[in-house]
């Protein structure tokens, strides 16, 4: 006959209880945890910093031909945070990939906004792309990120959390 869990040393029933409690605790942790996930992936700045969102949104623009806007975002962040000896060099790196009217990934941008970084790229500072980033972050969310978040890249990437 079954005598159930009562023949057991109530240390072991005590340590189970402890365990049954800490795993519902993780349990409960881990689906909050994605559901704030899937809420990132939601607005444009939080996916960015999303490594998966970041792979998902990437593989969109790339289908829709306009991976050129997220590349330069990105190198923009890189420069932000770069030392102030390499500035220069990357500065005039971004310029030719990026800006430059016959760069190889020309983002869209307006003459005026290219007029301006022409002016300052002898001497850039950290802050030198900022307006064009914010430009080419404006045409991404508005543009892009609407249309992925409806698109097979997105819910691949939800499934992915």
């Amino acid at each position: 006959m079954c005598k159930g869990l009562s023949y057991l040393p109530s240390s072991y029933l005590e340590r189970a209880k402890g365990m049954r409690v800490k795993l519902s605790h993780l349990a409960e942790i881990h689906h909050k945890q994605k559901v704030q996930d899937g809420k990132l992936l939601q607005d444009l700045e939080s996916l960015l910093s999303s490594k998966i969102g970041l792979q998902a949104f990437r593989g969109f623009l790339r289908s829709e031909f306009s991976e050129e806007n997220l590349e330069f975002w990105l190198a923009c962040e890189e420069y932000r945070v770069s030392p102030s000896k390499l500035q220069k060099i990357k500065a005039s790196s971004i310029y030719n990939q990026f800006i430059n009217p016959d760069a190889p990934l020309e983002v869209n941008l307006d003459a005026e906004t290219r007029e301006a970084l022409l002016g300052v790229m002898d001497s850039p500072c950290a802050d030198t792309f900022n307006e064009a980033q914010q430009r080419i972050y404006t045409l991404m969310a508005k543009d892009s990120f609407p249309r992925f978040l409806r698109s097979h890249h997105f819910a691949e990437a939800v499934k992915a959390y």
